[in-house]
């Protein structure tokens, strides 16, 4: 198939791309900026240069490429990650998730494209009630802290374009918290939540009982590589088999990279030194299960466990 990926060369995209080309598909890579169309090559796609917040550049670039089905993994979470500045950080994501869904939607449908998937996140956004772990029919949170409320609003906004749109196959991927390769928790000491590991700057505040739930970058990209070749119209959740607190998984992950086990503070110094965003995603998030994915894409990670993917994919 001909295959359009929005964000080839982000952490998923690099990841995503030579496995679509392995398969047999045709692919064309969508970047921003033309210094990085050698980088989309060497994947095995053919580069298009194109701002994803140009709605007239993103007709070009997709009409250009006739695609049977888009991927989009379009973010922009390059830069030094402030936790208590989180709605800053996510601003131009947010865009990518409003605005550039939009874009390609409606370059989607002037082509005839049959299958579109996008990404979206698992965990924070699920309603901080019931039991620890949350299926896709999980309400999104009715009253999210102030700074996770334009992030919230935006994943809302793609999930309900995507699905909604009747004329094609709208597939949404909720994954989980990425590590490996080109991915901010990954062997590189220099990646963004690996030296924080390494500083001691990530502690579990409180209880540690927010749930998490981890995908490894390699899986993640297989999973969307399934939903591309045979996903049904509807939302998925992409993660691994074992949603883990985090007084149970920060310890491990320390233990893993070589680094002195996190620091333990109150909820109240949590709030004051991270704020109360990173407060309830340490202390009171939900995991996700992956049922349905494995149900219906015929889908299962490689790493089925982050113990067994820290240990042996942070490479």
């Amino acid at each position: 198939m001909k295959v359009f990926v929005a964000g080839a060369t982000g952490a998923l995209g690099r990841a995503l791309v030579p496995q679509l080309v392995a398969r047999g598909h045709h692919v064309v890579g969508m970047t921003r900026t033309a210094a990085k169309q050698d980088l989309v090559r060497s994947l095995g796609a053919r580069p298009v240069v194109a701002d994803a917040l140009d709605p007239d550049a993103v007709a070009r670039a997709v009409a250009s490429a006739e695609p049977e089905v888009i991927v989009h993994e379009l973010t922009a979470l390059s830069g030094n990650f402030d936790m208590r500045h989180i709605d800053r950080f996510f601003a131009v994501t947010n865009r990518l998730r409003t605005e550039g869904t939009d874009h390609l939607l409606a370059a989607a449908r002037v082509v005839g494209a049959r299958r579109f998937v996008a990404q979206s996140y698992a965990g924070w956004p699920a309603a901080r009630t019931g039991g620890p772990v949350t299926d896709e029919d999980a309400p999104f949170d009715p009253d999210p802290p102030q700074q996770l409320g334009a992030m919230l609003a935006a994943l809302r906004h793609l999930e309900d374009a995507v699905t909604g749109a009747d004329w094609l196959d709208g597939v949404v991927l909720r994954y989980g918290g990425f590590y490996g390769p080109g991915t901010s928790l990954s062997a590189d000491p220099t990646a963004a939540h690996t030296a924080a590991i390494r500083k001691r700057q990530f502690p579990v505040v409180g209880n540690g009982g927010g749930i998490w739930s981890f995908i490894h970058i390699e899986d993640a990209a297989e999973a969307t590589a399934v939903a591309v070749e045979r996903g049904r119209r509807g939302i998925y959740n992409v993660v691994d088999d074992e949603p883990a607190a985090a007084r149970d998984w920060m310890p491990e992950l320390a233990r893993v990279l070589g680094a002195k086990p996190p620091l333990h503070v109150p909820r109240w110094l949590g709030r004051l030194l991270a704020g109360e965003a990173a407060t309830i995603m340490l202390t009171e998030v939900r995991g996700a299960s992956n049922d349905k994915a494995k149900r219906e894409l015929g889908w299962k990670p490689r790493y089925a466990s982050w113990r067994q993917g820290f240990a042996q994919g942070l490479g």
